[in-house]
């Protein structure tokens, strides 16, 4: 099998010949079908997470088919179709799990104190033809190869009639930004909404309000193209912050005077975090989606939250519950209801990843798929 290696930051994968061990206890191994580029690839690509052991294979929106499983497992069998995610469906014990958080399942959780812990769950399961043992970029598995090893907690089956390509932004572009307002933020009927980035996780975030019934609901961008896709997936309104001289205020005006209700911010940087808070109103809420490297919050005024009741939080992946909200999507996405043929740029063949991560890194795209 082959896989697409990262040995250097910001050179190009190179695609080589490797072995995969079989499946353990309670391991599935998938046959990869497609899988996303997110920008979170891109950021560990250029060594943006930080100092980190290589070789390693990245990618972490995958779908595919159950190849093989290994002892105990039955959420799955061989030849189901899946959706991997980053979180686990929970042990359903745990305090988080008997809460109805299973996204913070004691038992799965990844204990971590840095980005750099999370992203990099250590050795995995594929060795390079020198015999390296590779490193995975996401902490469950490493996608951006023709096979992986998965823990069957990590997999959604899925409708076997769900297009296989579509159904991998399900398990982190769409999640990300869709759950952000349904699940963490929860953004009521008539609420004015800004969402700061119109990427993959933005669109989603935008039609998930739209979907809510909010109103207005305000994309900003430094893109006429990303904005011209917002209204297409529900904005009401768009920023380009290029070309207005106070998008702060234009937010404002916007939202009557007030501000918005709720402002996700699903692009990284700073400042941008800060602009956001700007935007929003009165007891806002500001919910940090997109990150880089470490973002020290230098610039904010605790005055800025403080006077106008304001809530700061974030939302990691969506507070997904994998087994309960992927198949919504789906159900959603049958009815007409949500949009992803149209978060699709382009697909490309696994021989043109680096093709593939260089349009994404120039901004030409929503989503580029690799399709195997």
């Amino acid at each position: 099998m082959r896989a697409a290696i990262c040995y250097e930051f910001g050179k190009p994968l190179l695609i080589e010949e490797v072995t995969i061990e079989p499946p353990g206890s309670g391991e599935v191994k998938i046959r990869i079908a497609a899988v996303g580029i997110c920008h979170s690839d891109l950021h560990f690509l250029k060594g943006e997470h930080g100092p980190a052991p290589l070789p390693a294979v990245g990618g972490h929106e995958v779908a595919g088919y159950v190849e093989e499983v290994g002892e105990g497992v039955t959420a799955v069998q061989p030849g189901d179709p899946v959706v991997a995610c980053l979180v686990g469906s929970g042990c359903g014990r745990c305090y988080y799990c008997t809460i109805g958080l299973p996204n913070f399942c004691e038992k799965r959780r990844i204990k971590r104190t840095s980005t750099k812990e999370f992203l990099l769950a250590g050795p995995g399961h594929l060795i390079n033809k020198d015999g390296v043992r590779l490193t995975q970029h996401a902490p469950t598995f490493a996608g951006f190869a023709e096979y992986t090893i998965v823990n069957e907690d990590y997999l959604v089956k899925i409708d076997r009639d769900m297009p296989i390509d579509l159904a991998s932004l399900l398990s982190c572009a769409v999640i990300s930004g869709y759950g952000a307002v349904v699940n963490r933020a929860k953004v009521p009927v008539s609420s004015s909404v800004v969402v700061i980035g119109t990427g993959g996780v933005g669109l989603n975030a935008i039609q998930a309000a739209s979907i809510s019934g909010a109103y207005p609901v305000i994309a900003v961008d430094v893109l006429d193209s990303k904005l011209e896709a917002a209204r297409a997936f529900g904005a009401t309104h768009t920023v380009n912050t290029r070309k207005v001289s106070d998008p702060i205020e234009a937010v404002i005006n916007m939202t009557y005077g007030r501000g918005a209700d709720y402002v996700f911010v699903s692009v990284a940087g700073v400042e941008v975090k800060y602009q956001g808070l700007k935007m929003s109103g009165p007891r806002g809420m500001i919910v940090f989606i997109g990150h880089s490297k470490k973002e020290p919050l230098t610039p904010f005024d605790s005055t800025d939250v403080i006077g106008g009741e304001r809530m700061i939080t974030g939302s990691a992946m969506g507070a997904l519950r994998p087994r309960i909200d992927i198949p919504r999507l789906i159900e959603l996405y049958k009815g007409g209801r949500l949009k992803l043929d149209e978060l699709v740029t382009a697909r490309y063949p696994f021989d043109q990843i680096n093709e593939a991560i260089a349009s994404s890194e120039r901004g030409e795209a929503l989503r580029n798929v690799i399709i195997f």
